[in-house]
């Protein structure tokens, strides 16, 4: 914190992945009317859809201070089509990155846990790379990379964001279509919705 606060060209973020269901419904509590409790309708697949029954989606926790002030935080949320993975991963790193530039910031202290593609040669070579090219050029953002002890997702302030986000989204009866599902996520959480992040059917 003192290194964020040392640095207002500095961003905080705390990344982590999660699964959104279609079918799985959060456990929650609701007020309503006497004898009109709300029900969530338990949800099965359907043999015939051809549809994920669940998506994968990054996110970055992102905070910013300026003269010892915390600026309000944002998730900066990316759903991928498949689970996710080191070229995932990268894409999405750079992908914040190229955000936080047009903010002006200079680096990003980055938190996540150590999960296998986060702790990968691809990913790690790429963020040694690109810290290279940013120190040269001069432009762009490094990524200063902090993980978490292991099995310690209590340390990570995301992780209770994707429960308070999947229970503000929780469709009672029907079973969403996967766009509308991301399109409902992003709403909740304020962001765009953007395209998928996708693998190129070149890269093994």
């Amino acid at each position: 914190m003192r290194l964020i606060l040392a640095h207002p060209e500095w961003a905080l973020g705390f990344e982590d992945e999660t699964w959104w269901s279609r079918f799985a419904q959060p456990q929650m509590h609701a007020w309503g009317e006497p004898n009109q409790a709300l029900k969530l309708v338990e949800k099965t697949s359907h043999p015939n859809d051809p549809e994920p029954k669940a998506l994968a989606c990054y996110g970055l926790l992102v905070r910013c201070y300026a003269q010892a002030r915390s600026l309000p935080e944002q998730v900066w949320l990316r759903f991928a089509e498949g689970n996710p993975s080191s070229q995932l991963t990268i894409a999405y790193l750079q992908w914040c990155c190229d955000k936080l530039q047009a903010e002006g910031k200079k680096a990003l202290l980055l938190i996540w846990d150590n999960a296998s593609w986060h702790r990968s040669q691809a990913v790690q070579s790429w963020i040694k790379a690109h810290n290279q090219q940013v120190k040269h050029s001069g432009q762009g953002v490094r990524l200063l990379v902090c993980p978490l002890p292991t099995k310690s997702p209590w340390l990570n302030p995301i992780e209770p964001m994707w429960l308070h986000g999947k229970r503000r989204v929780a469709e009672p009866e029907e079973v969403l279509a996967p766009t509308e599902l991301a399109e409902r996520v992003c709403a909740a959480f304020d962001q765009p919705y953007e395209a998928h992040l996708s693998v190129s059917k070149n890269v093994a």
